[in-house]
């Protein structure tokens, strides 16, 4: 199952997508899902239609919250130790946009790099929940992109601004629960061409322990968005250039690149 917020002009709303390329449609459903059952109302949109536009599947009720260094491979190309417990940091809702939505580069930073992750949208309010209850706290999976501006993020002890500027938190298409993640391939291509490349069997933390150690210092509540860190591969984007992560079992995010 996935589960897109879209808009044709209107109020967002959302809806199943069943079909693949140019046969997809979306099939609208009542409410938000997070809060209740999925129920079709019986009208059909084709995902082509004119006017339609997939938005982020969701907008963090109060946070993002992102995990640094969890590959092996990304730290060292940072030439970053690992951890010895997961790094967190938070990104602010306001950094969230959708696909097709551009990421504008800051004029205050000239360097700005894609991380492709897997992430992680929570179900229910969750709080010190326990690795072995985690993934049932969970609402379902996406793509992210945890763009950071690395050169003032090297230079400032304090993270915020290099991660959590706007624009820099790109998820989507689309929700998909029930997914198995031990074992996803991730990749990033800018232009056509792969940058990243890396599965989540790699990951140092799996999703189940990132949940209930994240739960351990914050409420999470319906909605908000857990980044579970990215495989080796991070590399500048440029005006003009278009990333995608990919994220097998999900889809494709797409994203252009501005700078004004």
């Amino acid at each position: 199952m996935r589960i897109a917020r879209f808009t044709q002009g209107s109020d967002p709303r959302y809806a199943l997508v069943e079909g693949e390329g140019d046969a997809a449609e979306l099939v609208v459903i009542s409410g938000d899902p997070i809060y209740m059952p999925v129920q079709p109302t019986g009208e059909r949109v084709p995902l082509d239609d004119d006017g339609v536009r997939l938005l982020a599947p969701v907008i963090p009720r109060s946070k993002v919250v992102a995990v640094a260094r969890n590959y092996v491979a990304h730290a060292e190309e940072l030439g970053n130790e690992v951890p010895e417990r997961p790094l967190l940091f938070l990104k602010p809702n306001t950094s969230v946009v959708g696909p097709d939505d551009p990421v504008v580069l800051p004029d205050w930073s000239d360097r700005v790099e894609h991380e492709g992750e897997l992430a992680v949208v929570i179900g229910k309010v969750t709080k010190d929940v326990s690795p072995e209850a985690a993934l049932a706290c969970v609402f379902g999976f996406t793509c992210a992109n945890d763009v950071t501006a690395r050169d003032v993020q090297r230079a400032e002890s304090q993270w915020a601004r290099a991660k959590g500027f706007d624009t820099s938190c790109p998820i989507g298409p689309w929700i998909v629960p029930g997914l198995d993640t031990d074992d996803l391939e991730v990749s990033v291509r800018v232009n056509g061409d792969r940058r990243q490349h890396g599965s989540t069997a790699q990951m140092v933390f799996d999703v189940a322990y990132l949940v209930s150690y994240a739960s351990e210092a914050f409420t999470l509540l319906p909605g908000d968005v857990i980044l579970t860190g990215t495989p080796a591969g991070v590399g500048p984007m440029v005006h003009r250039d278009v990333v995608e992560v990919e994220v097998e079992g999900i889809g494709t995010l797409r994203n252009p690149v501005l700078r004004r």
